[in-house]
């Protein structure tokens, strides 16, 4: 399975597509197809026929979008940064921004 930098939980910002600027929490991420589904970005409208417990119409949903479409939100300065490993002083490996340095993982 491949690495992925960007988790379940992580703000994120579209940086190409036609959703360019948008940014929302990521909902999920799928390593093997190297894709992930954002809060409020690449939104779709799907007509639904009626089922048993759910009403049919016309819903919106989000669809996947490829990884090396977003970029991860600094926390310090709310702009796109890469994003680096470091090891701490008790030994765990957490991700860091490279914009500013602060710590990603909480």
């Amino acid at each position: 399975m491949p690495k992925m930098k960007i988790k379940k939980g992580d703000n994120v910002v579209v940086i190409s597509g036609r959703d360019k600027g948008k940014s929302g929490a990521v909902l999920r991420v799928m390593p093997v197809e190297r894709r992930l589904i954002v809060q409020g970005v690449h939104v779709a409208r799907r007509h639904t026929k009626q089922s048993l417990g759910q009403p049919g119409g016309i819903i919106d949903k989000e669809m996947t979008i490829h990884v090396s479409n977003v970029a991860h939100v600094d926390p310090q300065t709310g702009k796109p940064t890469r994003v680096g490993y470091k090891i701490l002083e008790n030994g765990r490996k957490v991700r860091v921004a490279r914009r500013s340095g602060e710590v990603i993982d909480k």
